[in-house]
């Protein structure tokens, strides 16, 4: 037996299966079933009592007879119910399946190994549709330590293809003394880590000796998973900076300097002037940037890319900065044109609502080179948008973007431009090092001087009377208030608060004061409208949907009031929070709640509480949701997909990997050597199953 030979050709499977098996899991080889780990273990090298199981009991392994049967219920009710017992009392096994097939099969007074998870039903203890078989020297020894189990779905179960018997047609293809699995790593790195072989951790992963051989296989095989991530973007990297050529910047001239000087409105952190010489530096190369910029909100990330466009301006080029939303891009514009006004700067707003005759113009001072900074939405990216000379690109919230999406801007100049991409969304470390891992990363990790951290307070809804009266007296001290909800219409299947009932609600309760409301379902005209009022000060309150989490700039907006803050996960809330605390005022940040709540929504409210540190959040946030559900992570996407490391667990194994793959692209970058050769063909076989966007941004 091979590793590529066909399911449908292994004992037990067959053409109907082999399908079901293709269509559920997307496993088509015995190499694909062999990469479809385990889940969890069970050790069944222990036999429980009867007694022993008991309602809080997981999994349990019994011993005994079977000492009678019974048929109850009538149609689709009906069940088969053995009483089996041991030395310590009896217990029900319970059939709703394959009811005539069990009867036949079973005997009565012949001794069986039982293995399932015991429940209580009434007075009585239960175990449904156990795993059953004689009591034999071959079954004991076979069942004699640690059971792998495998996720599978409700379609493979119809057809008998549950845990269990995935497990025998992976060990049926483990029995198979011809079957050989390749080794996938150089024997070099093998011996210095001490790592076992594949062949090795293969058979202990889904038929492990013991615990120890188990963790083992399952460092071994994590190790490689994320090693060969980390060699597909080192590799990326240096083909990117070899063969892509950029435009070189080699003087910071009258528009940077005369900004810097006269115009700044506020001065720059020393994160900032980090961050700056950062980019400086890569514009001056040669070599095509690719920079990501982390920072939590308000840390000054627009100013970096306003400062450093100027630098691109300087050199003879223009600029795009490509921004998610219609609100972002126009927040963008307003405040980028007033400040560059003095310089004689011509900054240019391009979105879906830009038509007609001003659209013609613009696309035609592009084209002439007239305008130096468009700023605007994927409206940037579209065939008839043609600069005269781009040569440097800012995408903001660029995990809103998908990777195709961003790609189109290399092709807007004969050069590739350099590319800024930035996030108020912090990314964990190790997430970084796998997503981003072919990017240089700059952080701004300083919030500018007279900033007061936001304070952040939990209420239940109990407490609401105590919220409202909180509130008013911030608008009579002159502050401005956000009430956050997760729907804009009531649901009739989720008891959650409301944006159209917070609003009648705000109205009714905070009279002197003007209450206006923004959702994403509104016209754009109407959303534009109410959004104003709230930035001229004209409305003290407003209630919003997350349309609000990016681009709204209230300095004297003091107060986020997240109702139904258990909706929202850490990122989230923690973007919405970002809204207030612009301002020299103390800022306040109240999560609504219901009194019931899981254990793990309960923690994430309290981590939000107790720190305002971004870069903690995201990693609370991945371990508490894991990598896969974090935000953009879909969007941005990972070279090749785990199936069995944890970005969120494996931050030790993923720092090893990325250490040696950087030693190995060093010293062999084309894996010509010997030792090395078996990474490039075990690279290639893994890239030809994944779409290559390792030179784009």
């Amino acid at each position: 037996m091979q590793e590529d030979t066909l399911l449908k050709y292994i004992p037990g499977i067959g053409p109907k299966r082999a399908e079901l098996f293709l269509k559920q899991l997307n496993v088509s080889s015995v190499a694909d079933l062999l990469a479809y780990y385990p889940y969890k273990y069970i050790d069944r090298s222990k036999f429980y009592t009867v007694s022993e199981c008991i309602d809080d009991t997981s999994y349990v392994q019994l011993r005994g007879k079977i000492r009678r049967f019974e048929t109850r219920g009538i149609g689709a009710k009906e069940r088969l119910i053995a009483t089996f017992a041991d030395a310590t009392g009896s217990i029900e096994l319970v059939w709703f399946k394959g009811l005539k097939y069990i009867k036949e099969s079973l005997k009565t007074d012949i001794e069986y190994i039982v293995f399932g998870k015991p429940t209580r039903f009434g007075s009585t203890m239960n175990i449904v549709h156990p795993d059953i078989e004689p009591l034999t020297e071959a079954n004991l020894a076979k069942n004699n330590g640690l059971q792998a189990f495998y996720n599978t779905s409700e379609a493979m179960k119809k057809s008998y293809l549950n845990s269990e018997a995935i497990r025998k047609v992976i060990i049926t293809i483990l029995s198979d003394t011809s079957l050989k699995i390749c080794e996938t790593l150089p024997e070099e790195l093998i011996m210095r880590l001490g790592l076992i072989s594949k062949n090795e951790a293969i058979r202990q992963i889904h038929w492990p000796t013991d615990n120890e051989q188990l963790k083992r296989a399952q460092f071994r095989l994590k190790f490689e998973e994320l090693f060969y991530i980390q060699i597909f973007l080192q590799k990326s990297s240096q083909l990117r900076t070899t063969r892509y050529q950029g435009y070189r910047f080699e003087r910071v001239g009258e528009y940077f300097h005369s900004f810097y000087e006269k115009h700044l409105p506020f001065p720059l952190t020393g994160a900032q002037k980090r961050v700056i010489k950062e980019i400086r530096n890569d514009m001056n190369t040669g070599r095509q940037m690719n920079r990501l910029l982390q920072g939590d909100v308000g840390s000054g990330k627009t100013m970096v890319a306003l400062l450093t466009a100027l630098i691109a301006i300087d050199n003879g080029y223009q600029v795009s900065i490509m921004a998610p939303t219609e609100i972002l891009a126009n927040q963008h514009y307003e405040s980028i044109s007033s400040q560059l006004s003095p310089l004689g700067i011509n900054v240019q707003l391009l979105t879906g609502s830009v038509k007609g005759k001003r659209r013609e113009q613009i696309l035609l001072g592009l084209k002439e080179g007239i305008v130096n900074i468009l700023i605007g939405t994927h409206a940037l990216i579209e065939d008839t948008v043609v600069f005269k000379n781009l040569g440097y690109a800012v995408i903001d919230e660029q995990h809103r973007f998908g990777v195709a999406q961003r790609a189109k801007l290399w092709t807007k100049n004969v050069l590739p431009p350099h590319v800024l991409v930035m996030t108020a969304t912090p990314i964990p470390r190790t997430l970084a090092m796998t997503v981003y891992g072919d990017l240089e990363v700059s952080i701004i990790d300083e919030l500018p001087p007279g900033r007061k951290p936001v304070a952040t307070y939990h209420f239940y809804d109990n407490a609401r009377g105590e919220m409202n009266a909180f509130l008013h007296r911030q608008i009579a001290e002159g502050r401005q208030i956000y009430v956050v909800y997760p729907l804009v219409k009531e649901s009739e299947k989720l008891d959650l608060h409301n944006a159209e009932q917070g609003f009648v609600q705000m109205i009714e309760n905070f009279p002197e004061c003007k209450v206006v409301m923004v959702h994403g379902q509104m016209r754009n005209a109407d959303k534009d409208i109410a959004m104003n009022e709230f930035v001229t000060a004209k409305a003290a309150i407003m209630v919003a949907t997350t349309v609000i989490e990016v681009g709204v700039n209230v300095p004297n907006a003091s107060v986020m009031v997240i109702e139904n803050a258990e909706r929202f996960g850490l990122s989230q809330l923690h973007q919405l929070r970002g809204r207030v605390g612009r301002g020299a005022e103390q800022s306040f940040c109240i999560l609504m709640s219901k009194y019931e709540l899981a254990r793990e929504t309960r923690q994430r409210l309290q981590i939000m509480c107790n720190t305002n540190d971004g870069f903690v959040i995201a990693e609370e946030d991945m371990r508490l949701r894991g990598p896969g559900d974090m935000e953009g992570l879909k969007q941005s996407g990972l070279p090749f997909d785990l199936h069995i490391a944890s970005l969120a667990t494996d931050g030790f194994i993923l720092s090893m990997a990325r250490d040696e793959a950087k030693k190995i692209i060093a010293l062999d970058s084309e894996f010509e050597s010997n030792q090395y050769q078996i990474v490039g063909i075990n690279l290639a076989k893994i890239k030809n199953n994944t779409t290559d966007w390792g030179a784009i941004s």
